[in-house]
């Protein structure tokens, strides 16, 4: 074999290998497959590199092409990515983007939901929601602080310091504590059965009724802890005068009024509703409370009987002595939030 035929043979070998190596990178960041372009914005994307894998239910679909920064200090960064065609089939406007970690400290991945059934498609160049990405190294320094924390309080107990202490050291105590904690549960259930008794009381029945309620353990059924950090895309705030008939009830007295947001939520996709009820700066904390939270929800059941629109997604809030309120006699706010905020 002539060394012509040999150095022939190594060439055309190499110029294989590296055909191979060159369809193979290239398949794996979509640059022989039909894509489209997809973005999505975090605050910080903490270590998320270009060329990073973009999965879609756990699967390679896709790759982040670059990421930007933003054009003023308060702003998010945007990450584009490419998205093999197929993936439009699932990924949905509403879809959620995050992003993960390839086990506890491995490689930074972008992971994407499966979007609603309902929700449109997406098209090419769109920009979808996210959930801001978890922080290893401050979870970490909190767990230390937490850790730290304990340990000291751990130390007290163990000399005999504070309440804990002495429950700890000392058995008289631990005994007197425990009887007055067994009577003050029996003298605590004892109240609360008295008070449903009273509540269902012919006499006090229509206390309740007059004030658009009758059983306050429903006030929180569909209540939710905060309003989403999202700004919202369409607010609507009304007057408490304008819709119930007196400032210490929860009875409607001009439903009428509350037809345009009612008729918005029913012509108009939304993620998330909520009514926010806002009571003014005087009065009891607690009977406040408690009077917001019926009004949202007498808000709420009036929408829903009288609308169709996805009850699910319309939550309730009442807010006793809020500054969101500019009268005493409180006020009604429904924000809808668009669609991809839960």
């Amino acid at each position: 074999m002539s060394r012509a035929f040999r150095r022939g043979v190594f060439s055309v070998a190499t110029l294989a290998i590296l055909a191979t190596g060159v369809f193979l990178i290239g398949q794996r960041q979509f640059l022989f497959t039909p894509t489209y372009r997809l973005s999505t914005t975090f605050k910080a994307v903490g270590g998320l590199g270009d060329g990073a894998e973009v999965r879609v239910g756990g699967v390679h679909k896709g790759t982040v092409r670059r990421i930007e920064l933003p054009k003023q200090p308060d702003g998010t960064m945007t990450v584009v990515m490419a998205m093999d065609r197929s993936t439009r089939q699932v990924i949905r406007k509403d879809s959620l983007a995050s992003i993960a970690t390839e086990g506890l400290l491995g490689s930074k991945y972008v992971e994407i939901s499966f979007g609603s059934a309902d929700a449109p498609p997406i098209e090419n160049g769109d920009t979808i929601g996210s959930v801001p990405p978890l922080d290893f190294p401050d979870l970490m320094r909190k767990t230390n602080d937490i850790l730290d924390a304990t340990n000291r309080t751990m130390t007290k107990i163990d000399q005999g310091k504070g309440t804990m202490g002495a429950l700890v050291n000392d058995k008289k105590v631990y005994q007197e504590l425990n009887e007055a904690a067994a009577q003050a549960k029996t003298g605590a259930a004892a109240f609360q059965e008295n008070m449903q008794a009273l509540k269902h009381n012919w006499f006090l029945r229509g206390f309740f009724k007059n004030r658009g309620y009758e059983d306050s353990a429903k006030l929180g059924q569909h209540e939710i802890p905060r309003l989403p950090r999202t700004a919202p895309a369409k607010k609507f705030i009304y007057d408490a005068k304008q819709i119930f008939a007196d400032v210490d009830t929860a009875k409607l007295k001009n439903d009428k009024t509350l037809a345009e947001a009612g008729r918005f939520l029913e012509q108009n996709r939304f993620g998330l509703a909520v009514v926010v009820a806002a009571g003014g700066m005087k009065g009891d904390t607690e009977e406040l409370e408690v009077l917001m939270q019926a009004r949202a929800m007498v808000v709420r059941d009036y929408l829903v009987k009288n609308f169709k629109m996805d009850d699910t997604r319309l939550k309730t809030l009442g807010l006793a002595k809020s500054d969101r309120s500019p009268t005493d006699a409180g006020s009604i706010e429904i924000d809808v939030y668009p669609a991809g905020v839960r």
